[in-house]
Parts: C-alpha cells; structure tokens; sequence
C-alpha cells in the first residue's frame, strides 16, 4: 500500500498521524517510512506535565511534517538543536527555526503548521515540554502567565546553548541505561538542562526590556557574528565596541540581555565547540587542533578544553579516517 506522502510547495508532505507508531513500556516512537528516509521521533512521558522528546531524522528528500494540536492547557517547549536544523511554519504564521547550536524557547495552547526538514542532512533534537501548571510550580503564577498567549505558537528565545545544559544533553542522547532506571536518568537530566535553558526568561523586569530597541538588537547581532568570524583573534572590547559604534559599557549590556553572555564568553564558545568537532571527526592531532582554534600553546588548549567541557581533548580526539564516534557536537 502506498504510503499518504503527496509532493507539495517543494516538499514532500505527510501528515504526523499517518507516521508509524509503535507503543513501547517506556515510550512511543514514530518513525519515517523507508520511502522518506531513515529515523524516528521518541517521545518519553515523563509524567502528566512534563515530557521528552527525541528526534533523529535523515530523510531522503526535502520533507514536510503536517501537526496539529487542538487548544490544551499552555504548554512550554524547550528545544535544543544537537545536529542539523528544521524550521517550524505555523498555518498563517512566521516560521521558527531550530539550529544546531541554539536552544529555541517557545510557548503555545494550540498549533497547526508544518514541521520542514532539508532533503540528507541528519537532525538532532532534543525537546522538553511542560505544562503551564508546572511552571507555576517553579516561577509562579505571574511569571509563568507573561510567557503565554492566547494564539499559536510564541517564540520566546533563540539563544545558543548554554555550556551546562550541552553537557547533560549530550550525556542524555548517549544515555544507554535499561529501563526502569533510564526514566530516573531521563527526569534528572531534563530537569538540569530546563533550569539552565529557562532562567533568563523572568530576569528581565518589563521596564529593563523597554529600554532596548531594534537597533540595539541589530548592534548586538553584529558585534556577535564578528566574534564568531574572527574567534581566531577577535577584537579586544574596546575595538568590538568602535566597530559597532557604541561603547564598551553598553555593548556588555547587549551581550547579557540578548545572549545571556560576555563577547570573551561567545568567543570562548565558540573556540571549543568548533574544537570539539575538529576533534571528534579526526580532522588532527590535538596540537593542530589548538593552533586551528587559536591557542599557541597545546597545553593552554587542553587546560581550557578540559575546564569547560569537563573532560580532556583526548577523550574526544580519534585518529584520522577513523569512523565518528556517536552524533557530532554542537
């Protein structure tokens, strides 16, 4: 029997019942058809309010995934983009998109759109939804109210991923512990990466909010791309700030309200992520790796790899041409 994918607006489009499901102990999972490609989305019911959900797809052609869901209590997402990247296109709405690298934050009672995936590029997603109940539980009323709406889907944040909440998310997808101990793990690790991927969302007072505007967002996206294009050497504060046309007072305030960071921080996430896929893929010798990256010194490389992600380089580094170790990095 055929299977329900028609090809449309440059898509191939299915709709998310008419995926197979199948109905496991610990979880359910609904994978593509081998004619779209290779995957599946696993979803962990963690309890009434709280749930995890876990894609890996690689389709075989540009694919479009039909939702729907009907008017619920509000409902939190937190997703983090591991590998690869999709966007979300809510009917009669702006898209949103999920990145590798970024951590997007949205909040809804009810969608209906489409979730778009690029033709043989594999995805990661890591995702957390709760409740609107459970929120309150953590912020309280009034915080968790301002977060939602009445429409469909709200972005909220779109931000990199945060060091604390990479690591447990990378412990979380490697996570081979059997049943009933991987729900224990699943919970703990859920609740760590929420806390570090959240916070920022009520620290900001309304007035404190008023007081940037769109130019002060397009100066702080600016200033950011040129550290990451220049993380080899990046400018000093004082030069980021003169390039941008602000000062240095200001341009920490950008960085804090808009990324929840410090340009030496960006540019420091930037140096290990790009070493931690350098690393893992076999693309050289540590040594090559810390020079590529912007270190004179290895073991200045290895003190501050091992400070950030918590483990040595070498635990990462394979030789060349050997075959990837589990997902690639962030």
């Amino acid at each position: 029997m055929p299977h329900p994918a028609v090809r449309t607006a440059g898509h191939y489009k299915i709709d998310q019942h008419d995926l197979p499901l199948q109905q496991l102990p610990d979880q359910s999972i609904q994978s593509l058809p081998d004619l779209l490609g290779s995957g599946h989305t696993a979803v962990y019911q963690l309890d009434a309010d709280l749930s995890y959900i876990e894609t890996r797809y690689t389709p075989n052609r540009d694919l479009a995934v039909s939702t729907r869901i009907d008017r619920q209590e509000p409902r939190l997402v937190v997703t983090l983009g591991m590998q690869g990247g999709s966007r979300f296109v809510e009917q009669g709405g702006e898209a949103i998109v999920f990145n590798q690298g970024y951590t997007s934050i949205t909040a809804f009672n009810c969608s209906n759109g489409e979730r778009q995936y690029r033709a043989d590029t594999e995805l990661m997603q890591l995702r957390f939804s709760l409740t609107k109940t459970r929120l309150e539980q953590y912020i309280g009323e009034s915080a968790a109210a301002r977060l939602f709406n009445n429409g469909g889907v709200k972005l909220l944040s779109y931000k990199p991923i945060s060091n604390s909440a990479l690591i447990a998310a990378r412990q979380l997808a490697a996570c081979n512990i059997s049943p009933p101990l991987k729900r224990m793990f699943i919970h703990g690790q859920a609740m760590s990466i929420l806390a570090a991927e959240i916070h920022h969302l009520w620290q900001n007072t309304p007035d404190s909010q008023y007081r940037f505007t769109d130019k002060d967002r397009a100066l702080a996206y600016a200033a950011r791309e040129i550290l990451i294009n220049e993380f080899r050497t990046p400018p000093s504060a004082a030069q980021l700030a003169k390039r941008i046309g602000s000062n240095q007072f200001k341009l920490k305030q950008l960085f804090h309200h808009y990324f929840d960071n410090t340009p030496y921080g960006i540019v420091l996430d930037t140096k290990m992520h790009k070493a931690y896929r350098l690393l893992e893929t076999g693309a050289g010798h540590i040594d090559a790796v810390a020079e590529l990256v912007g270190y004179n010194h290895a073991s200045n490389f290895s003190a501050a790899f091992s400070k950030y992600f918590g483990i040595p380089p070498r635990q990462i580094a394979k030789p060349a041409g050997a075959p990837p170790k589990g997902t690639n990095p962030v």
